[in-house]
């Protein structure tokens, strides 16, 4: 047995508690009233399900107890205080289970409610008409039976997916089942094809349930629109039998057009229309053919069917039978002379009439007879027939050719004896002969050339012109013809009658004469071009004569035009603007001699140096027309004079030329040096420049950037850029020149540092600034018996680290170069607190001057004797060492106390001996 369901177990649950309840409360049974419980109180189960219910009391010790139901009961659980039972096919839609209890000698009762519920499984979706007319009501029904509870339920008819109506039937009764909805739908053409359906929605999530839908099986709507009018019918009113007559039937206003049937027939005869559809417009078109059956008054019926509903039309035919009438000859061909018999007739009812002439009665023949002639050959002959047929004359006719037997005829008319065209066109060239049977004709020239290809359309070209037989032959004869093709073209100018170029020579007599070709023979006149006066008769030829002509050559054709080049030839002769007696050539100017020469042909000229110059010497000659192969240009040619020698075919003629030759300013490194030096103080000079040319060049210099004042003496000032111009009739020439100013040296500056002072063992620094170009050697003369000095590597500054007593005294500075020598004196003493320096007077002066003769002699007697200094050593390392010293130092800033004093300045005494050491950098 399956274990109890969760509906059980609630109940068991439940039951469990009150009884703990009891026992809690046996002693309070007095005290509490008594109850029953049913649970679920309410609930909602789908048709034909299941539930367990429980039954439940607080009773301590009920008596019995029970629950009452109508519905089927599956399984009972029971306890002391409650009571579970299975309930199964659950289907009224509503019914109230009780259950109770019996305590203390009272009925303990609990009412519960159970209602049942039903999805929308089925959807009924009523059938749409077959086809429904536009503009017209129908209905829509949508049933669903059993659903509920129908108060749940919502039911929505549907266009596609457009909502037509939709409807809640919220409020009906808990018991009501099922549901029905009905709208009324006006008929559209847009509803054609449409698809209608009916949804369902069963919402029961309010009772803790879900959202039930369903929708119903889709049904198709068919619309359709039929115009009231009837078709329109076209179609004969008689109709032959045997032959074809198209029929048409039209109708407008059909909707769904292509949804139409139509039918049509002629009597018992059904047609196969095509149909045309032409948007709501239907054409129906078939071929009516009458048999011999139907001959007689007949129906045309047209009807046009859509929806279930048609429209019809007709119209009456009649149906007749014409044969065509007979015509016949004795003889279709006959020879000439001979008898011909006419015949027309036709049916019994028709009335014929042969050439005009009618039968004698309707169903008679009509007939005649002739002698045959040349011109009766394809004579025609005409027969008519008429029938009347429901009022209306029907008529039909025959004819036929007689052909007559003759020899064949040229005429002039239809084979000229003399044929003329124009050359080019194509044209058909015909030469037609009468005759029967037709002749062929054949033209050829006599002695047996060219044939013409008659009846043939082809190009006529002058190679046709000439006379030809033409012979036309058949079965009864022959006849011939001589013909004259004549072949017209227009005027032509070749090479041969009118050449494009012609010489004359000057002095003889000539014509201008043009032959040009043509039929009809052109007239040729020629006039100079610019002019209007026709060139005729004989000529007496000049220069003048040459130039351009214009031949025009005009026929009945065209006319043809061609320039003639006259060319006048004549011999040499010299002009003096366009070959002079005097030229002078320029040298490196790239320029040759030009001496053009009248004369044609173009004379050869030739220029060869005669007095004064190199025996055959050809003077360059420039030539008359450009050409790619110019003479070389001469860089060197001699003055002189030279004969010209100018030469054609008609002649020769001599002329001297006497040429000189001259050559632009050049001025190089040797004329005019581009680095010039002055000494300053020196006179003042002009720049060192001259220019070589022909003829003398004038030179002239300026400085560059500003302006030369003219000064007695070379100063500083003068030095900077000059620009050098050489000019002569041919040209100038430039150069750039660079002027250097030197000058002796002067000591600008000569100062003690610190200026303050310096104390013994203290440190000073003198510094000497020279001026000086070119730049000037810096020496040095000390005090006797300082040592420690130290020199810069150029010399400009003396340092002295650890100051004693033996460097206090005069110091001299002396600048030196190429032009002179300059030196200043500075006096430093070692003494006391203070140092200073004083600049010495004439008495000072002339002590410091012997205390330096002293030092000089002793430094040049005795220190350098004996090798206090090592002057080898001091010139290779910048320093003057001391032997018996700790050496010398890089001169250090001084900063000992003490006083200097300057001296003035004094140029190097001629005479004496003066003792120094001077010290260089390596």
């Amino acid at each position: 047995m399956p274990g109890p369901s969760p509906g059980l177990r609630r109940a068991l649950r439940g039951l469990w508690a009150a009884l703990g309840l009891g026992l809690v409360g046996l002693s309070a049974v007095a005290q509490e009233p008594f109850w029953a419980d049913l649970q679920p109180r309410v609930a909602l189960v789908e048709r034909g399900g299941s539930l367990w219910l429980n039954c439940s009391t607080n009773c301590p010790r009920p008596e019995r107890g029970g629950l009452e139901t109508s519905l089927r009961r599956n399984g009972t659980q029971r306890g002391l205080r409650w009571l579970a039972r299975q309930l199964v096919d659950i289907r009224e839609p509503e019914t109230q289970p009780v259950c109770f209890f019996r305590c203390a000698r009272r009925t303990l009762q609990a009412r519960g409610l159970i209602r049942t519920f039903q999805r929308p499984d089925r959807i009924e979706l009523m059938p749409l008409p077959a086809w429904q007319p536009v503009g017209e009501n129908f209905t829509l029904s949508c049933r669903v039976p059993g659903a509920g509870p129908r108060g749940s339920l919502t039911m929505t008819l549907l266009r596609g997916t457009q909502e037509l109506i939709r409807r809640s039937f919220s409020g009906e009764s808990p018991r009501a089942r099922g549901a029905v909805l009905t709208a009324t739908v006006l008929a559209r053409r847009e509803d054609h094809g449409a698809s209608f359906s009916c949804r369902a929605e069963l919402d029961l999530r309010p009772h803790g349930l879900g959202l039930f839908e369903n929708s119903s099986a889709p049904r198709i709507l068919r619309t359709f629109a039929l115009s009231p009018e009837p078709p329109r019918l076209a179609a004969p009113r008689l109709l032959e039998v045997g032959s074809e007559r198209p029929v048409s039937c039209f109708l407008d206003g059909l909707f769904p057009v292509s949804e139409a049937r139509v039918y049509l027939a002629l009597g018992d005869q059904r047609l196969s229309p095509d149909i045309t559809l032409e948007g709501d417009a239907l054409r129906a078109t078939a071929t009516a053919t009458a048999s011999a059956e139907q001959e007689g008054a007949t129906q045309l019926v047209c009807n046009m069917t859509l929806g279930g509903e048609s429209r019809e039309t007709w119209e009456n035919v009649t149906v007749y039978s014409f044969p065509a009438p007979f015509l016949t000859l004795s003889e279709p061909s006959v020879p000439e002379g001979k008898t011909v018999t006419v015949t027309c007739a036709a049916g019994a009812r028709a009335l014929v009439t042969l050439d005009g002439i009618p039968a004698v009665a309707p169903g008679q023949p009509a007939q005649f007879q002739l002698n045959a002639t040349v011109n009766d050959d394809r004579r025609g002959f005409f027969c008519g027939a008429t029938l009347e047929v429901d009022g209306e004359i029907l008529s039909k006719n025959e004819s036929t050719e007689l052909r007559v037997l003759y020899a064949p005829r040229l005429d002039d008319s239809d084979c000229p004896r003399s044929w003329t065209w124009p050359e080019g066109p194509e044209q058909t060239l015909r030469c037609e002969a009468h005759g029967n049977p037709a002749p062929s004709v054949h033209c050829a020239r006599p002695d047996g050339g060219a044939v013409l290809a008659l009846g043939l359309l082809g190009p006529i070209t002058r190679a046709l012109a000439g006379t030809y037989r033409c012979i036309a032959a058949n079965a009864q004869g022959e006849a011939v013809k001589d013909v004259t093709l004549t072949v017209e073209y227009a005027p032509a100018l070749d090479s041969v009658g009118c050449p494009e170029r012609i010489t004359w020579l000057e002095g003889t007599e000539a014509s201008l004469s043009c032959v040009a070709h043509g039929v009809p023979p052109p007239n040729v006149s020629c006039v100079r071009s610019g002019e209007a006066e026709v060139i005729e008769g004989l000529l007496h030829v000049a220069r003048e004569h040459a130039g351009t002509y214009r031949c025009e050559a005009t026929n009945a054709r065209g006319s043809a035009a061609k320039n003639v080049a006259i060319t006048v030839e004549y011999g040499p002769s010299f002009e003096e603007l366009s070959c002079p007696s005097n030229w002078t050539w320029v040298e490196g100017s790239g320029q040759l001699f030009s001496c053009e020469v009248d004369g044609k042909p173009q004379p050869r000229v030739e220029c060869v140096g005669s007095r004064g110059t190199s025996d055959r010497v050809l003077l360059p000659l420039a030539p008359s027309d450009p050409s790619p192969r110019a003479p070389s240009i001469p860089s060197e040619l001699a003055s002189g004079i030279y004969t010209c020698n100018a030469t054609n075919r008609h002649g020769s003629m001599v002329k001297m030329v006497a040429v000189s030759v001259e050559s632009p300013p050049k001025m190089d490194e040797s004329t005019c040096p581009s680095n010039q030096t002055w000494l300053e103080g020196a006179e003042a000079a002009e720049l060192a420049c001259a220019a070589l040319g022909r003829p003398s060049p004038q030179v002239s210099c300026s400085r560059e950037g500003g302006s030369w004042p003219q000064r007695l003496h070379v100063s500083r000032q003068d030095a900077g850029t000059y620009l050098c111009l050489a000019t002569n009739t041919h040209g100038t020439d430039a150069r750039t020149i660079t002027v250097g100013v030197e000058y002796r040296p002067v000591v600008a500056e000569l100062a003690a540092s610190p200026p303050g002072g310096v104390r013994p063992g203290g440190n000073f620094t003198l510094t000497c600034r020279a001026e000086a170009w070119p730049p000037a050697q810096i020496s040095w003369r000390a005090p006797p018996g300082a040592l420690n000095i130290g020199l810069s590597s150029n010399n400009s500054t003396l340092s002295v680290a650890g100051a004693l007593g033996s460097h206090g005294g005069e110091y001299e500075c002396a600048a030196t170069n190429a032009h002179g020598r300059h030196s200043r004196r500075i006096t430093v003493r070692v003494a006391g607190p203070w140092l200073w320096v004083a600049v010495g007077s004439a008495v000072g002066g002339a002590v410091l001057l012997a205390a330096g003769a002293g030092l000089a002699f002793y430094v040049q007697s005795t220190a350098c004797k004996k090798g206090e200094y090592n002057v080898q050593e001091a010139e290779s390392s910048g320093e003057a060492v001391c032997l018996n010293g700790a050496g010398s130092g890089a001169g250090g800033n001084a900063s000992a106390q003490g006083g200097t004093e300057p001296d003035g300045t004094a140029e190097t005494p001629a005479g004496g001996e003066v003792f120094s050491i001077q010290l260089t950098s390596a």
